[in-house]
């Protein structure tokens, strides 16, 4: 039976460290499930696997990912400012700007995403004039029908980047109520006017509130793109649909394109990371070693001795 030292002022006694078999017995049974279905997976006879890496860099495939790329960097983009101009509405003591950006909200974040992108696509004609014309005195951009301006992509960013504000709007007055407002008062008595306080004041601090959340919206985004394929807009998903419905490799398509979404997702989980690392140095004394620097900290002890050490008043 293993024994551990007794701790100051035990004597004579051996302490024996609590047991927990309900974690082994636990651990055990989601060790023989996961097994149970690799096992199924890797024995169906109905799946070709060589078909998974046989489509993963098709042309029309890559075509996909950069269009969901696409979709999701300018639908984010155009979130994050629209929602913080909303979240600013809603702090300002003027009861109509607030009022506005409260009803924003509430529609956006009270319906549900594929509706929105359904009601853009089919009722953006209905509000909008039959003819256009854009441009500047002296410059015409576009002079035509309204249905040949408004593109499958234009409506898919707009539908997106819409709902997108909503939810940002919230993270952005989250993070501006989490700063202190003596900051804000001291700042308003150096003479600053409340534009300035905002931009110099208190978004820099607020970020570090903002930006985890802000990362995972993005990529909730990436993910979100697959829903305008009810649109007809041919992203990711949209063109795997078009090819297993002429192949019928239904499942080794969506596993394809459940590989092309994890690594999209990856990437923006390691821009997060170093993205909140960056804005948290104010609130850290010392920021924790990132993977890279473990895996250099993990390098045998010959390797780090043959370097030169650094004395006190050198310089690299």
């Amino acid at each position: 039976m293993t024994t551990t030292a007794a701790p100051p002022g035990v004597t004579g006694q051996n302490v024996v460290p609590v047991r927990h078999p309900g974690r082994w017995v636990g651990g055990v049974v989601v060790l023989v499930l996961l097994a149970l279905l690799l096992y199924k997976l890797a024995t169906l006879s109905t799946i070709h696997y060589p078909s998974i890496t046989k489509y993963l860099f098709q042309r029309s495939i890559v075509q996909g990912v950069v269009t969901t790329v696409e979709l999701a960097v300018v639908s984010q983009l155009i979130g994050v400012a629209l929602g913080t101009l909303l979240a600013t509405m809603r702090l300002l003591h003027n009861p109509v700007l607030s009022a506005v950006s409260w009803a924003y909200i509430f529609f956006f974040r009270g319906t549900p995403l594929i509706v929105q992108i359904l009601f853009w696509y089919n009722g953006l004609l209905e509000l909008l004039p039959r003819a256009i014309t854009l441009g500047v005195p002296g410059l015409t951009l576009y002079d035509g029908l309204t249905s040949d301006l408004l593109s499958l992509f234009l409506a898919a960013v707009l539908a997106l980047a819409l709902n997108e504000a909503a939810y940002m709007a919230e993270i952005v007055r989250a993070g501006i109520l989490s700063v202190d407002s003596g900051q804000t008062e001291a700042a308003e008595a150096l003479g600053m006017t409340p534009g300035k306080v905002l931009r110099r004041i208190v978004l820099p601090q607020a970020m570090r509130v903002i930006i985890p959340p802000t990362g995972n919206e993005f990529i909730s985004m990436l993910k979100n793109t697959s829903l305008v394929v009810v649109i007809g807009q041919t992203e990711l998903l949209g063109r795997t649909q078009a090819i297993y419905s002429q192949s019928s490799e239904v499942f080794e398509l969506l596993v394809m394109a459940s590989l092309w979404y994890l690594a999209l997702t990856s990437v923006a989980y390691v821009g997060q990371y170093y993205l909140e690392r960056r804005f948290a140095r104010g609130s850290f004394r010392d920021l924790p070693p990132t993977p890279l620097q473990r895996l250099r900290g993990m390098r045998p002890a010959g390797r780090r001795a043959a370097q030169p050490a650094l004395t006190d008043g050198s310089s690299r």
